[in-house]
């Protein structure tokens, strides 16, 4: 029993100080946006590798949601008679919930994992060590750029996840189940609301800058060698859903 609550205390304490030590990291890295030099061409290159190059699977994760959705709300709507309402309740699903989610989960499986692999690659090669020699700070270089990009890149990934999810779920409701086209998105006009489309944006931005702090802080202070950077790896990706999960629900309590 002694070792036990031994045990759950030192987590309890590793667990405050990393939470600690990422709240520190995130502050550092965001108050360097406001310091000079500014490099814009790094920004660019960030939203690039974290938001363009994770279209694709957004894309193609957006459009099955949909598609599914549409396929499992049609048969129950029709129990009630309610199948008019199917474009209501795709866009609503999509839009609140799994928009933001599944686009913060897919960016981390992608985008996240490799931030980390990057930042901590560039640690076991002390090419971090060696910009300190040169007076750049690497926080600043490298850190500050991703968490930039992971705020401006995933709202946006969010917006094509919910219109090509929309897309889907018309695909399968109206051409192939032959619901009326004018009532999937008229009641999708009347149900959705501007809180709605909010609370998704607010959601995406929370996500995408835990997805990147986590990752780049995962990185940033990696273990030596290709063990820890693996091991880092698959802490990005498991933490940052866990907590992708978490925010969505603390976020949705306060928008209801």
């Amino acid at each position: 029993m002694a070792n036990l609550v031994r045990q759950l205390g030192q987590r309890s304490l590793n667990f405050v100080r990393e939470a600690g030590g990422m709240i520190i990291f995130l502050l550092e890295g965001l108050g360097l946006a406001l310091v000079p030099p500014f490099r814009p061409r790094r920004l660019l290159q960030e939203i690039y590798q974290i938001g363009v190059k994770s279209t694709l699977i957004v894309m193609l994760t957006g459009a099955f949601t949909g598609m599914v959705m549409a396929l499992q709300g049609f048969y129950t709507l029709k129990q009630y008679g309610s199948e008019g309402a199917l474009g209501s309740a795709v866009a609503l699903s999509l839009i609140r919930e799994m928009g933001p989610v599944l686009t913060g989960i897919m960016v981390s499986a992608r985008a996240g994992s490799a931030v980390t692999a990057e930042i901590g690659i560039m640690r076991i090669t002390e090419q971090l060590d060696a910009m300190d020699t040169m007076a750049v700070n690497p926080i600043q270089y490298v850190v500050m750029p991703k968490l930039l990009a992971g705020v401006i890149a995933v709202p946006f990934l969010t917006a094509i996840f919910d219109v090509v999810g929309i897309l889907g779920g018309y695909l399968v409701g109206v051409i192939l189940l032959g619901v009326s086209s004018g009532s999937y998105f008229s009641s999708m006009v009347r149900s959705v609301v501007p809180l709605d489309v909010y609370g998704g944006i607010v959601k995406s931005l929370v996500f995408g800058l835990t997805i990147i702090l986590v990752a780049c802080y995962k990185g940033y202070y990696t273990q030596h060698g290709a063990e820890g950077v693996s091991k880092a790896t698959n802490q990005t990706v498991v933490l940052s859903a866990v907590l992708i999960l978490a925010w969505d629900y603390v976020l949705t309590s306060f928008f209801m």
